[in-house]
Parts: C-alpha cells; structure tokens; sequence
C-alpha cells in the first residue's frame, strides 16, 4: 500500500488571544467596569514624569499615580485600580503628580 503524503503542519498562530470571558472580569475589575462607562485612562509620559497613569471621568480626574522605582506597569495598574476604586467608593482622590492647592490662610 502506497503511503499518503501529509501537509505540513502550519505554523503557531502569532496573534494576541482574547481572554476566556469566565476570566475576562476578574484582573482589575474596578478599571475594567470605569472605562465601560464613561471613564478614561491614559497611561505615558507627562511633563517631567516619565511614567504616570491618570484615571478620570467627563467631570473629575479621579487618580493620578507616578510609577515607583521598580515597580512594573502590573503592579501601576493594580495601584490604579485601587486607587479608582476608593474615588469612586469613599469620594478619596489621589494625585501623585500635580502639587497640593493651598487654600487661604
């Protein structure tokens, strides 16, 4: 019996896969249900901070973190996720980047 000649196997796709939606909402859930609303989040260069992420609605910046020394974008973005989370939860701001305003005295 003569043997069949077999196609090779075509390579592994390279393209980014969606993730699972049994897991889709559970890394950063906060962050996740903002920006399906009417939030926004910006994460880059800003002035002389090199790395900041910024979350904010049509009204309010609701957080505004640098990035630490050593810290991965991972761990900016779970910080982010807190950090909108108390702003939405307990009406706690957080402004790493831009100095206090000072009221009269």
């Amino acid at each position: 019996m003569a043997s069949r000649s077999r196609k090779p196997a075509p390579p592994p796709s390279r393209r980014v896969r969606a993730v699972p939606a049994a897991t889709a909402g559970r890394f950063l859930p906060t962050l996740e249900e903002f920006i399906a609303g009417d939030g926004q989040i910006s994460i880059g260069t800003i002035g002389p901070v090199s790395c900041a992420a910024i979350a904010s609605d049509e009204h309010n910046m609701l957080a505004a973190l640098k990035r630490r020394p050593d810290e991965t974008l991972q761990q900016l973005l779970e910080r982010l996720d807190r950090a909108v989370q108390l702003a939405l939860e307990d009406e706690i701001f957080t402004d790493e980047i831009n100095a206090p305003i000072k009221g009269p005295r």
